[in-house]
């Protein structure tokens, strides 16, 4: 089931916006795959990379970064590693962590855009103190001004959600749709995977409604109550695309018992695991912050020795995303760093131009 599970992701990683333009790997093929290119030995030379992971704030998402970044440090001979973020979600007090962290001898970075437009211009500082800089778990706009980007394809995740939706529905009925910030670029691309999946159906299935704003406890708790209140007769499906909305409303059809409804959320809160093994969730499409993390920490490495993307090269690298169903509740972590542990091993060969 780990090597069936690490398949899945690989299956669905897909890569887009062309760095420097060209085509993308064959997505079908996993990393480490007989068939797919040779592993690259990653043992190197001890490095004086210091390479901090930065969000933008506290979220449940985003703590196996600390792992990822520690894991690098050990697996690849970092001189250090470091997972910092502000006491509230705040993109002025994030370029103040930066910052602090840059004074401190950090010169490496692994960074959620706060603010998909804004973020540039802290990666362009960074790039004049010869500080590489990476984007993780969301990409920023063009023109982009960081190294990389390694995030799940949210429009593809939400998509291949959608269909489990629809699949468990039996094929037709009424869909609600679970959504973030609209502020936030991914949410935008999520609707639309959503939407895309919806239209395939040629009319058998309805989005009736998509609530945004429902990335934040005290206003999901608000927004889905309301949304149970009101329409839980008319609703066959859910699909949430974000970590808290999953949770909220997995958390509300355990408590109203209702095994009707089938749900597919995202992430791997508890409540969304035990709502999948009690029956009350058809499944959760997974992501990966721990492969965000460990292979971005990998790759500022490499840049700091000299390396550089290749001319076909992809700026957004898929991290990856699968469902996890009943069946994986027991070994899907696993698969996860698995799954990063193979990426890394091909990622230099793939990806990148370097001298030695």
């Amino acid at each position: 089931m780990k090597r069936k599970f690490a398949a899945l992701l690989a299956v669905a990683a897909l890569t887009v916006s062309a760095c420097s333009g060209g085509s993308s790997p064959n997505p079908s093929q996993a990393p480490g795959d007989s068939t797919g290119p040779e592993a690259t030995d990653t043992a190197m030379e001890p490095s004086d990379t210091k390479v901090a992971a930065v969000t933008t704030g506290p979220h449940p998402y985003f703590e196996p970064w600390g792992e990822g970044v520690a894991d690098a440090q050990a697996d690849f001979g970092l001189a250090g590693s470091i997972f910092k973020y502000p006491p509230e979600w705040s993109f002025d007090l994030e370029n103040g962590v930066i910052e602090t962290l840059v004074a401190q001898g950090y010169n490496a970075f692994v960074v959620f855009p706060g603010d998909p437009t804004g973020q540039n211009a802290t990666y362009e500082e960074l790039a004049g103190r010869d500080i590489p800089s990476v984007s993780g778990a969301g990409c920023t706009l063009d023109p982009v001004m960081d190294e990389l980007c390694f995030a799940t394809d949210v429009e593809l995740s939400a998509y291949n959600g959608t269909k489990a939706v629809i699949e468990a529905m039996g094929g037709e009925g009424n869909i609600v749709h679970l959504a973030g910030f609209l502020s936030v670029s991914n949410t935008k691309l999520r609707m639309e995977g959503v939407e895309k999946a919806v239209a395939e159906s040629d009319g058998a299935v309805t989005l009736i409604q998509t609530i945004t704003e429902t990335d934040d406890w005290e206003a999901g708790e608000k927004l889905i109550s309301s949304l149970f209140a009101a329409r839980e007769a008319e609703i066959d499906g859910i699909i949430a695309t974000g970590y808290i909305q999953s949770a909220v409303a997995a958390k509300h059809l355990t408590q109203i018992g209702d095994k009707r409804i089938k749900l597919v959320g995202i992430d791997d809160d508890k409540i969304v695991l035990d709502a999948i093994r009690d029956g009350y969730m058809t499944g959760t499409m997974s992501q990966n912050p721990y492969l965000q993390a460990y292979v971005g920490a990998y790759a500022l490495d490499l840049f700091r020795r000299g390396c550089e993307c290749k001319a076909d090269t992809p700026h957004l690298i898929d991290s990856g995303s699968g469902l996890i169903t009943a069946d994986d509740l027991d070994n899907y972590k696993e698969g996860l760093k698995e799954y990063a542990k193979e990426f890394v091993g091909t990622f230099k060969d793939t990806y990148m131009e370097c001298s030695s």
